[in-house]
């Protein structure tokens, strides 16, 4: 195990936007944050959330092969006002090749 790595890779607030333009609904990242560490303004979070584009963060995604998928994200319930997100299981079900 490697640890904690603060230079993970993450989505600068320019890539967020384009994402809002080119209409993306949701984004997934396979570590713990989609924003630069300790980015201070939360450009990228903000930029999304605002658009109503979900992220889902912390995904295990070493066994995904190349494909087509469908997501299939259950967050749990959490009563309003109590966070800003929620632990979720996250599942891909294999699309056949005739959608």
């Amino acid at each position: 195990s490697e640890g904690f790595r603060k230079d993970f890779t993450h989505l600068l607030p320019e890539a967020a936007k384009l994402l809002v333009e080119r209409g993306i609904k949701l984004v997934g990242t396979d570590y713990l944050s989609i924003e630069k560490f300790h980015s201070g303004d939360h450009r990228t979070h903000i930029t999304l959330l605002s658009n109503e584009i979900v992220i889902v963060e912390g995904l295990n995604l070493s066994e995904v092969t190349e494909g087509d998928y469908e997501l299939i994200c259950l967050p749990l319930k959490i009563a309003e006002g109590a966070g800003d997100g929620a632990p979720a299981r996250a599942v891909l079900r294999t699309l056949s090749d005739r959608l």
